[in-house]
């Protein structure tokens, strides 16, 4: 087993990181609320950032696929294509996959660890979303990553009739219904604090995190 940071410290660098894409992006833009209209990738790069200054680093991965993550996950990593086909699994990528760091021996021997979904802009339960919670559910479940995070970033004008304390229950009533069907999952929810920005509207970052019972 090689040297891997605790949770505690990954889930802050993941907020932190999501903190700082919102600074930078309001201090090159002059835009003071819709990081939403960040470029793709803007909050992953971010939180990767974040996690490179742990003390102790993990191997970090941007946009790996699912089938290569399966392949360092599974104790046959020959059997990830019969994984995907018998739990329904398309191949994606992930925005953020952690391995453990050590010297290879060949291109065979890594040994991934975390599954991070990031999503910016979100604002109201849509089925993209509830496939991330479904798909991370179902690897967490029956290979050897130790969790997941479906990290996001959301905002909403003061003029939206729903206002953001409201949009995130209802986002995490829907990832807790869809997590419930998995019974080798506990689910917890980091963050959430809805700030007010003063005649322009809400902000909030918050990580729903998947991990075996």
């Amino acid at each position: 087993m090689n040297p891997f940071p605790e949770k505690k410290e990954v889930l802050q660098s993941v907020q932190k990181g999501i903190l700082n894409a919102r600074k930078n992006f309001s201090l090159w833009t002059g835009e003071e609320l819709y990081l939403s209209y960040a470029p793709s990738n803007f909050l992953s790069i971010h939180i990767s950032q974040e996690i490179s200054k742990l003390s102790i680093l993990p191997e970090i991965f941007i946009d790996a696929t699912i089938a290569d993550t399966l392949k360092y996950s599974l104790s046959n990593p020959d059997e990830y294509k019969s994984f995907m086909k018998n739990k329904e699994i398309a191949d994606r990528t992930f925005c953020i996959t952690l391995d453990e760091r050590f010297d290879h021996e060949t291109n065979r021997d890594s040994i991934a660890k975390v599954i991070i979904s990031v999503r910016n802009g979100v604002r109201n339960v849509k089925e993209e979303y509830l496939n991330d919670i479904e798909t991370m559910c179902k690897i967490i479940s029956d290979s050897t990553l130790e969790y997941a995070i479906f990290a996001f970033y959301l905002d909403i004008s003061n003029k939206a009739r729903i206002k953001a304390k409201e949009r995130i229950n209802e986002l995490l009533i829907a990832f807790d219904e869809t997590s419930s069907k998995y019974e080798k999952i506990n689910t917890k929810f980091i963050g959430g604090e809805v700030n007010i920005i003063e005649n322009i509207g809400e902000w909030s970052v918050g990580c729903y995190v998947i991990e075996k019972k």
